[in-house]
């Protein structure tokens, strides 16, 4: 399992204060277990989380530097633009689903509704 999943930042945060379901708890094990994708927005909103302790500083910094980072290089930055133009949508979140896009990465995120109406996008079945 896993491989070409971007985990967004609520799946991240849910997971290491432990408030998922047990089935998703579960299914993030093996993903993070194995090859995940992360965006340097990510990262960015993982670790400006505000009121970080020590011990969750910790984890999140592990799932981050076990990720596949992608960086807003030239093909993001083109993608995010025509998101931007087509869709009522965040920049951050316009720049996660254009690299979900530009690699060819299903988004696991709690948040479906910010990200539902971008053509092309998957999103990771979190279910059976």
């Amino acid at each position: 399992m896993g491989g070409k999943i971007l985990i967004d930042t609520n799946i991240a945060i849910g997971y290491v204060g432990n408030r998922l379901d047990i089935q998703l708890m579960n299914k993030l094990d093996t993903i993070f277990d194995g090859t995940y994708h992360l965006s340097v927005i990510n990262k960015i909103e993982i670790l400006g989380y505000p009121n970080l302790n020590v011990e969750e500083e910790k984890v999140f910094n592990l799932l981050i530097n076990n990720a596949i980072l992608h960086p807003i290089d030239n093909a993001i930055i083109k993608k995010t633009i025509e998101i931007k133009k087509n869709y009522r949508i965040k920049l951050p979140d316009a720049l996660i689903a254009a690299t979900c896009l530009v690699y060819k990465l299903e988004i696991l995120t709690l948040n479906f509704n910010d990200f539902k109406s971008i053509k092309d996008l998957s999103f990771f079945n979190t279910e059976g």
